[in-house]
């Protein structure tokens, strides 16, 4: 069992956001403002900034190690464990006295990363784990997976449970949303033809 993430952008994706053409290198793609975007390249008012990639996805969970195993079950690998804590965090998180375990997990790939944190202190202070999809802030992560079926019977062993059902969009993907672990949002993809 294996996971890919897919291109941000690719033309038919549900889920990819308005472009009227698929964008490959050095190629120029109209988003739903009219606007040309280089494929690789954001264009913004202030030359001088320049985003090299998106890091992490932060989640904040209850029993890291449940959910490392979880996350190792559908393919990631742990990158590293440690504990945070000291001046310098509460300086970045505006959370004075923190301590938190975290745990840096990676997509096969290399490409991304989730960031597993359990928090000692402060207490957690909010949850909206269950909270409908379409909640503000809500946040779900999508992985390309290559046999959703199998992938899904396995994490239903683990305890995911299905949201609502596996979709075919057109001829492009099979779609569906489960629970993992503490109601986490997944969701999972996979090409077809």
């Amino acid at each position: 069992m294996s996971i890919r993430i897919p291109p941000t952008r690719r033309r038919g994706h549900p889920l990819a956001g308005p472009v009227s053409a698929l964008a490959g290198d050095g190629e120029v793609a109209t988003n739903d403002l009219g606007l040309g975007v280089a494929a690789g390249h954001h264009r913004c008012r202030n030359r001088h900034m320049t985003l090299q990639r998106m890091d992490n996805v932060g989640i904040v969970v209850e029993d890291l190690a449940a959910t490392i195993e979880f996350f190792r079950e559908l393919g990631l690998e742990v990158e590293g464990q440690t504990l945070i804590e000291g001046d310098w965090a509460g300086r970045v998180t505006g959370l004075r006295d923190q301590r938190v375990e975290i745990a840096m997990m990676r997509t096969p790939d290399g490409h991304s990363r989730i960031e597993l944190s359990r928090f000692l202190a402060p207490a957690v202070v909010a949850d909206h784990r269950n909270a409908p999809i379409n909640a503000l802030g809500y946040l779900r992560i999508m992985f390309a997976v290559d046999d959703i079926d199998g992938v899904l019977a396995h994490l239903r062993e683990l305890g995911a449970q299905l949201v609502g059902e596996v979709v075919q969009y057109e001829d492009t993907y099979r779609l569906c949303y489960i629970r993992g672990p503490e109601g986490l949002l997944i969701g999972l993809a996979q090409e077809v033809g």
